[in-house]
């Protein structure tokens, strides 16, 4: 990935996003067009390189008639082992095809990748691997889950509220250790080994890390994207039950003292962010 990441980090979007087309469109399972927003994370929660791609998907897509909104068949979306396999499948494939036509680039230790008996069984041992897809509803509503990924989509791999403190030529911050019930860490680092963690996660000069698929891709948004919605609001599953008779209760809100606007809570911190926000300040637009 080092050496090829222009490459490699472009096939993780193209193979993923046709593994996800490909899936969609079969009778078998939807039986429909779908479009998703794509972002590549290169990262880890401790800076190791962790290459992979969140996809936004609305659950459902346009029957091919384009005339209804199909709604999926299984308990969530897609079935996500058959999503793996096919996915390791394509992307192999892909990284064969590069090596085939001598797009990879493999110098120093991997040289010998170069053969082709050795890049064979290098191969052999991708295919042993189980390739993870993960999918699941956002917890707090689709609203909830872009606001998340917007955090991440024009900042590299850590924020400055993570950062504990620079002493002696260490960096500390905090991260959290997924693999051990999300329990709150402090790492702490030469400076040299974090830089060096930090600076892997540098794009290409001009990669794009956002990237729209199927209905939502640039070239067909225009069209698709105000059918989709008109669809959607025709939809017994998704359209709203009348209002009630009665007086209309109109929500409780919170408002500016200085100007009377509603105000919105755009961020939730957790304990550890506290001490860094309280000698800040926050943002209440």
């Amino acid at each position: 990935m080092f050496h090829n990441k222009r490459l490699l980090y472009g096939l993780l979007f193209r193979t993923s996003a046709a593994t996800l087309l490909e899936f969609a469109a079969d009778p078998k399972h939807l039986g429909a067009q779908i479009g998703f927003r794509s972002v590549l994370h290169t990262w880890g929660q401790n800076l190791v390189h962790h290459p992979h791609v969140h996809c936004v998907i609305p659950v459902g897509g346009l029957s091919p008639d384009r005339k209804t909104w199909v709604r999926p068949r299984y308990r969530f979306f897609l079935p996500v082992e058959a999503l793996g396999i096919v996915f390791r499948g394509k992307f192999v494939d892909a990284i064969e095809r590069a090596h085939r036509t001598g797009k990879l680039c493999l110098p120093g230790a991997l040289k010998r990748l170069r053969q082709q008996k050795a890049f064979r069984s290098f191969v052999r041992l991708l295919h042993q691997k189980d390739w993870v897809v993960y999918a699941k509803p956002p917890f707090g509503g689709p609203r909830y889950v872009l606001n998340y990924l917007a955090r991440y989509t024009h900042r590299v791999a850590i924020s400055n509220h993570r950062l504990v403190s620079f002493v002696d030529g260490k960096v500390t911050f905090r991260w959290k250790d997924f693999a051990h019930g999300n329990k709150r860490r402090l790492m702490t680092l030469t400076a040299e080994e974090f830089l060096r963690r930090f600076l892997q996660h540098v794009l290409p000069r001009g990669f794009i890390r956002i990237r729209f698929f199927g209905f939502l891709a640039a070239r067909k948004r225009r069209e698709f994207l105000p059918l989709c919605q008109q669809l959607l609001k025709t939809d017994p599953a998704t359209t709203a039950p009348p209002p009630a008779s009665g007086p209309t209760c109109v929500p409780a809100t919170w408002t500016c003292p200085s100007c009377g606007g509603p105000m919105v809570v755009v961020e939730r911190l957790d304990a550890w962010q506290l001490p860094q926000t309280q000698r800040g300040y926050f943002d209440t637009s």
